[in-house]
């Protein structure tokens, strides 16, 4: 074959790979030629980020719910098995479906009981908003184990407040890895917010008291305290950062005016019990759900807020600095129970 052929040979096959790539990355969206796809809305990235937790789910209803009148006793047990195999709890599952069955009574069409769960969960998940800072400064202690994104979720609750036109402190007690300190001073340049650190080793309480300090004689509005990553089950660790607690309140009344539990939504239950143990240790007031991806097991949001008594304040939705939104309990319920997935695909990045 003379060469020319092959060098057209070789293009064609190099623009055919590249749209085929093309086509893959766009995950089978509709597009209008000429005009770049519309990034998925945050109510989109959650609906993405629940994807896997919906299908387990919908198999399990959708058996469920076919059933027939007269067979409508082996209906809600199975609804609730589905529940629990969602990592919704046992408690909590059989709570809801409790509720269900008051609502809906014997015979009830499947998109009754449907949407009276839809509304149960809702209901469950209430809770208060997160608070507006209503002293100055406003103390947050931000807390959880390695590996569930707490560094980075408190970078987006600094632009978050930083956005709202609030002057922002990072306090960098996280000293146990130099990366971790790196990280927040990152985030607050990119946050607009202002930073106090030690060097790697340093006394956690005694960064958190700088933090203070520094708070006080700046006149700042909103301080995030960053701890180092715990492992829930060392009671010395734990004990801790009861100590960093005891050094804000001191020299801060009040503070800290919240502490947050970052929980990774990909670990089910074993979320669960870390939010069992850190709010016992240290009256938790609210929970932030991060790494809501394609992967994620959703019905831990229901868990913890039935075990814990905890609102969950936000959820991270993907990796971008406005991917941290407000929770809300009736678009969570949506997500986790409407829609079809048919031409959903892909993953949001985790948060």
């Amino acid at each position: 074959m003379d060469s020319p052929w092959i060098v057209v040979l070789a293009v064609g096959f190099v623009l055919l790979a590249g749209a085929l790539v093309l086509l893959w990355s766009r995950g089978g969206r509709k597009t209008v030629p000429g005009v770049p796809p519309a990034e998925p809305s945050a109510a989109e990235r959650l609906r993405l980020g629940l994807l896997a937790t919906r299908r387990r789910l919908a198999g399990q209803l959708e058996t469920a719910l076919g059933r027939s009148a007269s067979d409508v006793e082996n209906v809600l047990p199975e609804l609730e098995e589905a529940l629990v195999s969602a990592d919704v709890g046992v408690r909590a599952a059989a709570e809801l479906v409790g509720r269900v069955r008051a609502r809906t009574g014997p015979g009830a069409p499947p998109g009754d009981i449907r949407r009276a769960l839809r509304d149960e969960i809702e209901a469950a998940l209430r809770g208060d908003d997160a608070p507006v800072p209503a002293s100055r400064p406003w103390v947050m202690l931000v807390t959880g184990v390695n590996g569930v994104g707490k560094t980075t979720t408190i970078g987006k609750l600094a632009a978050r407040h930083a956005a709202a036109g609030r002057r922002v402190l990072l306090v960098a007690a996280d000293t146990f890895r130099a990366a971790a300190i790196e990280q927040l001073a990152v985030w607050a340049e990119r946050a607009g917010a202002e930073l106090v650190r030690q060097g790697p080793g340093a006394n956690p309480a005694a960064v958190a008291f700088d933090g203070m300090k520094a708070a006080l004689a700046r006149g700042v509005d909103v301080v995030l305290v960053d701890t180092a990553g715990r492992l829930h089950t060392k009671a010395n660790l734990i004990d801790e950062l009861r100590k960093v607690q005891r050094v804000m309140a001191r020299e801060i009344p009040g503070a800290p005016h919240e502490t947050l539990l970052v929980l990774d939504a990909t670990t089910g239950q074993n979320a669960v019990a870390q939010a069992r143990t850190f709010s016992e240790a240290l009256g938790l007031t609210g929970i932030i759900l991060t790494k809501l991806d394609g992967t994620a097991r959703g019905g831990v949001a229901i868990a913890a807020r039935k075990e814990i008594g905890v609102p969950i304040r936000y959820v991270g939705v993907g990796e971008g600095v406005d991917d941290l939104r407000p929770f809300d309990p009736k678009e969570f319920a949506d997500a986790l129970l409407d829609g079809d997935d048919s031409e959903s695909s892909g993953t949001v990045p985790s948060a």
